[in-house]
C-alpha cells in the first residue's frame, strides 16, 4: 500500500507545531458547545414540554446530528480541501447558526402552537421541530474532530493527538457549563449567552484561518483509496465496545444525576456540578490515554481493561450514592453562604463520577489507537468510532431515561450499566479477533479463563450495589439529620422523572415526598394551605364548572376543587405518571378520593406544554409545582406562562398558585410575586401562617376586578350542597367565609414601593430558578412575611357586604382586632 511521499511526511511532520495551539481552539469549540446546549434545551423544552419523552427527542435529535456530522465529514468534503480552513468554516457556520436559532425562536414557538398536541401525532410534531431547530448546527459540530483529524497522522501515535484534542473540547465544556449555569444564565439571560458563544465561534473561526494560511497541508494522496475509506480489518470489535463504552457513559451518568440531584437538591446549580465532574473525568482521561496512547502496544487490550475497569468504577459510584453520602453528616442549612455548600456538592460529585468518567475518557483515544493503521484517511476513522460512541450515547441516554429507571429502578438500571461494561470488555479481551472478520473468533483456555474472571467481576460488582435508601428520597440533602427522628417510609418508588415517597409518623401524619423533600402532607399548617388553594379556586369565580389543576401532590388541593357543587370537570396535568397511583393508595382519606371521581381526568404531561397545546379553556386554573428551585420547575413561574394561563381563562375566570417563603429567600419570593402581578394587575395575596408566623401564599389573580361579596360567601357556604366544602374548611382552622378571607395579605398597588427591585421571571431568563438555587437552605419565611405585612393595608373596594362583617375583617387585616 502507498503509504504517502517522502514530502507529505515532512509536511505533516511540520505541521505538529501548531497541534498544541489546535488543542486551545479545541478548548473554546467545547465551551461555545455547551453553552449552546444548555440554551438550546431551555429554549425548547418550554415550547416541546420538559418531560422525559420531549427531553429524550431534544437529547437524541442533538447527539444524532453530532454523529452524523462525524461520519458524514469524511464523505462530504474531499480529503485535498485544507482542513484548519474546513475546521474554520465549520466554527464560523456554527456560530452563525446559533444567532440564528435565538433569533427564529418566535417562529419556532408559532409553529408549534399550529402542530404541537399530544400522542403519536404530537410526538412527530416535538421530533420535528427540534430537528429543524437542532440537526443543523449539531451536524457541524459533530463535523469539527472528524476536519481537524486530517491534520495529523491515521497511525497510533499520530491519533493519540486527536485524543488530546476530545480532552480539550471536554476542558472546554466544562468551562462552558460553569460559565453559563453560574455566570451567564444567572445574571443575564440566554441572548448574553448565545451572543457569548457566538463570540467564541468567530474568534475559533479566525484563528483556524489564519493558522490555515500559516501552515501547509499536503493532502493524503490514499483519503478518497476504497481501502483508505473501508473499515480496517478488525475494527468492529473496537466499534462495537467504543459504543457499548457510550452506552454505559451516558446510562450512568442519567442514574448518577437523580440520585445526585436528590443528595445535594436538584438546582440548576446542582446540574452543572454534576455535568462539570462529569466533563473534568472524561476530559482528564482522554488527555491521560493520549500520552499512554502513543507508547502502548497494545491500545485494543487497554481499551478491554478500560471497560473491565468500569465495572469498578460504576460500583464505586452506586456505593458512594446509596450507602456513603446521604449519611455524610451534613446539614446545609448551617453554611453562611450558598458558595460554601457549592465546595462541599462539587467535591461529592467528584469524589462519586470521576472514576467512572475518566475510565470512559480513557478508553477513546484507545479505541482510535487500537483502529489506526498508516495509510487511512484519518477523518473516516475519527468519525466512525465518534459516531460508535455517539449512537452508543444515545441508547443509553434514552434507554435509561425513559424506560430503565421508571420500569426496573435506579439499583437494577446499574445492573444493566455493569453487564454492558463486561460485555464490552468480553469482546475486547476473551475473544480473540482473527485477521479480516469480526465474525471470525476462535477461543482458547486463555480467552474463556478471561471470560471467567470477567463474569466474576460483573457479578460482584453488581452484587455490591444497593437499593436507593427511602431516607435519601424522602429528605434528599437533610437525610442525615433525618436518621433518628424520621417517621417510617411506607413507602419509596422511582418515576420517570421522580422518585417518590410517603411516610408516616408516629400520630399517623403522612408526608408525600417528592424532589427529596415533603411536599404535602397532613400535618395541619400544609393541610391548610392546600385546601385554600383549592378552595379560593372555586368559590371566586361565578361559574367553576372546568377547573384545571397543575400538579397532583397529595390531592389535597384537586380534591377540595372536586367537592365544589358547581365543579363539573376537573382535569389534573401531572407529569409523573406514578402520581396518580401513588396517591390514590395512601391519601385518599384527605384529598376525597380525587383519583376515583367521575369529574377527574388524568392528562400526563408537563402543564405548560398541556396549556399550549391544547384548545381547551377552563373557568379556574390552580399551580402548584415543585418548588421554584427545582431545575425546571421556573417554567411554570414566569411571566410568558402567566400570559398563556390568562390565554386559557373563561371571561370571569379565576387563577390561584401556591409561593413558599421558606427554602426560597427574599429575592425569589419577590421575583415570584411580581412575575405573577405584572401579568395579573387585579391579583390578590393571601396568607398561611401558623400560629401568626409567616409560612406559606396564595397569590389569585383575576381577568377583572370584581369586589368579593362577603355575605354572598357566606351564604352560599351555609347551603347544604356546600357542606363539604364547610368541613373541608373546618379541618384546617376555618370555620366560616370572614375566617378565610381575613388570609387576605396583599395586591399589586400596595406591594409596589416592596416589589422594586424584584427580578421579573421571563423565558429568556428563568431568573427565579437561579434566585431560589441561592436560597435553597435559607428558612427566613416569617422574616419575609413581616417585611410584606408592613405595607399592608385594608382594601377597600376589594370586598362588599354587610358594615359589620367589613368592619371586622378591616381590623384583623389591620392588625387592629384580633381573628
Amino acid at each position: 500500500m502507498n503509504t504517502g511521499s517522502a514530502e507529505q511526511r515532512s509536511t505533516m511532520s511540520g505541521a505538529t507545531r501548531f497541534l498544541p495551539l489546535l488543542v486551545l481552539l479545541f478548548v473554546g469549540s467545547g465551551a461555545a458547545a455547551l453553552i449552546y446546549e444548555i440554551v438550546w434545551f431551555q429554549m425548547l423544552s418550554q415550547i416541546v414540554g420538559s418531560s422525559s419523552i420531549s427531553l429524550g427527542v431534544l437529547l437524541a435529535i442533538f447527539m444524532g446530528g453530532m454523529c452524523i456530522g462525524s461520519v458524514g465529514l469524511s464523505y462530504v468534503i474531499p480529503a485535498r480541501i485544507h482542513p484548519l480552513r474546513v475546521y474554520a468554516t465549520l466554527e464560523l457556520a456554527i456560530g452563525l447558526l446559533g444567532l440564528l436559532v435565538l433569533v427564529a425562536l418566535p417562529w419556532v414557538d408559532s409553529l408549534y402552537r399550529l402542530i404541537g398536541g399530544s400522542g403519536m401525532g404530537g410526538l412527530a410534531a416535538r421530533a420535528f421541530l427540534c430537528a429543524l431547530v437542532l440537526l443543523p448546527p449539531t451536524i457541524l459540530m459533530g463535523a469539527t474532530l472528524p476536519a481537524i483529524a486530517r491534520w495529523v497522522e491515521a497511525t497510533p501515535k499520530g491519533v493519540s493527538w486527536l485524543g488530546f484534542f476530545y480532552g480539550g473540547n471536554i476542558a472546554g465544556a466544562v468551562f462552558g457549563s460553569l460559565l453559563a449555569g453560574f455566570f451567564l444564565l444567572r445574571v443575564h439571560d440566554i441572548a448574553v449567552a448565545t451572543l457569548t458563544a457566538v463570540g467564541i465561534n468567530l474568534t475559533v473561526a479566525a484563528m483556524g484561518f489564519l493558522l490555515a494560511e500559516l501552515g501547509a497541508h499536503e493532502a493524503n494522496t490514499n483519503a478518497d483509496d476504497p481501502v483508505a475509506t473501508s473499515v480496517p480489518p478488525g475494527a468492529w470489535p473496537v466499534l462495537v465496545a467504543i459504543g457499548l463504552s457510550g452506552m454505559t457513559a451516558l446510562g450512568a451518568e442519567v442514574v448518577w444525576t437523580r440520585l445526585l440531584s436528590l443528595t445535594l437538591g436538584g438546582t440548576v446549580y446542582t446540574f452543572s456540578l454534576i455535568l462539570a465532574a462529569f466533563l473534568i473525568g472524561l476530559g482528564t482521561g482522554s488527555g491521560v490515554g493520549s500520552f499512554l496512547a502513543r507508547t502502548i502496544r497494545n491500545p485494543r487490550a487497554a481499551l478491554g481493561v478500560c471497560q473491565l475497569l468500569v465495572m469498578g468504577g460504576l460500583a464505586w459510584a452506586a456505593y458512594a450514592l446509596t450507602t456513603a453520602l446521604p449519611y455524610w453528616p451534613i446539614d446545609p442549612s448551617l453554611a453562611s453562604t450558598s458558595a460554601n455548600n457549592f465546595q462541599i456538592d462539587l467535591v461529592r460529585c467528584l469524589l462519586t463520577v470521576t472514576p467512572g468518567a475518566m475510565l470512559w475518557g480513557l478508553s477513546f483515544p484507545f479505541a482510535l489507537a487500537a483502529v489506526a493503521s498508516d495509510g487511512q484517511d484519518a477523518g473516516h476513522l475519527v468519525g466512525r468510532v465518534y459516531a460508535a460512541n455517539t449512537v452508543g450515547a444515545i441508547v443509553g441516554a434514552l434507554s435509561v431515561s425513559l424506560f430503565l429507571i421508571g420500569d426496573i429502578g435506579t439499583q437494577q438500571t446499574q445492573w444493566v450499566l455493569i453487564g454492558m461494561a463486561g460485555v464490552s470488555s468480553l469482546i475486547l479481551l476473551a475473544p480473540s479477533a482473527l485477521p479480516g472478520s469480526f465474525r471470525q473468533l476462535t477461543l482458547d483456555v486463555r480467552s474463556l479463563a478471561r471470560a471467567a474472571v470477567i463474569v466474576v467481576i460483573a457479578v460482584a460488582a453488581a452484587g455490591t450495589v444497593a437499593p436507593v435508601p427511602g431516607l435519601l428520597v424522602a429528605y434528599g440533602r437533610y437525610a442525615a439529620t433525618w436518621v433518628r427522628s424520621a417517621g417510617d417510609i411506607i413507602y419509596v418508588g422511582e418515576g420517570t422523572h421522580a422518585s417518590l415517597a410517603v411516610s408516616r409518623e408516629t400520630n399517623g401524619v403522612l408526608s408525600y415526598h417528592n424532589a427529596g423533600k415533603i411536599q404535602a402532607s397532613s400535618f395541619p399548617q400544609d393541610m391548610r394551605l392546600q385546601r385554600m388553594l383549592g378552595h379560593f379556586t372555586t368559590l371566586v369565580p361565578d361559574d367553576p364548572s372546568s377547573v384545571l389543576v397543575i400538579g397532583m401532590g397529595a390531592g389535597v388541593t384537586a380534591g377540595a376543587v372536586s367537592i365544589d357543587p358547581r365543579v363539573d370537570k376537573v382535569t389534573i396535568a401531572e407529569i409523573e405518571p406514578l402520581v396518580p397511583e401513588v396517591v390514590s393508595e395512601y391519601f385518599s382519606d384527605h384529598n376525597f378520593a380525587v383519583a376515583d371521581n367521575p369529574k377527574v381526568q388524568f392528562r400526563i404531561d408537563d402543564g405548560r406544554h398541556f396549556l399550549l397545546t391544547t384548545d381547551e379553556t377552563f373557568d379556574a386554573i390552580t399551580s402548584d409545582p415543585l418548588d421554584p428551585w427545582v431545575k425546571g420547575a421556573a417554567n411554570l413561574y414566569t411571566l410568558e406562562f402567566w400570559e398563556l394561563v390568562r390565554q386559557r381563562l373563561n371571561p370571569g375566570g379565576v387563577v390561584t398558585v401556591f409561593v413558599q417563603l421558606y427554602e426560597a429567600g427574599i429575592e425569589a419570593v419577590k421575583s415570584e410575586i411580581a412575575t405573577f402581578l405584572e401579568a395579573f394587575p387585579y391579583g390578590t395575596i393571601w396568607a398561611n401562617t401558623i400560629n401568626g408566623q409567616g409560612y406559606d401564599l396564595v397569590l389569585m389573580g383575576r381577568l377583572e376586578p370584581t369586589p368579593i361579596d362577603v355575605a354572598a360567601w357566606d351564604e352560599r357556604l351555609r347551603q347544604p350542597e356546600y357542606g363539604p366544602i364547610r368541613e373541608s374548611l373546618s379541618e384546617v382552622g376555618i370555620n366560616s367565609a370572614l375566617d378565610l378571607l381575613a388570609t387576605y395579605s396583599g395586591r399589586v398597588n400596595e406591594l409596589g414601593p416592596w416589589l422594586a427591585d424584584a427580578q421579573i421571571n421571563r423565558d429568556r431568563n428563568l431568573r427565579l430558578q437561579y434566585l431560589a438555587g441561592l436560597g435553597i437552605n435559607r428558612y427566613e419565611q416569617d422574616l419575609i412575611y413581616r417585611e410584606m405585612l408592613s405595607y399592608i393595608t385594608y382594601p377597600e373596594e376589594l370586598f362588599v357586604g354587610p358594615e359589620g362583617s367589613l368592619g371586622w375583617l378591616r381590623g384583623v387585616i389591620t392588625g387592629s382586632t384580633l381573628p
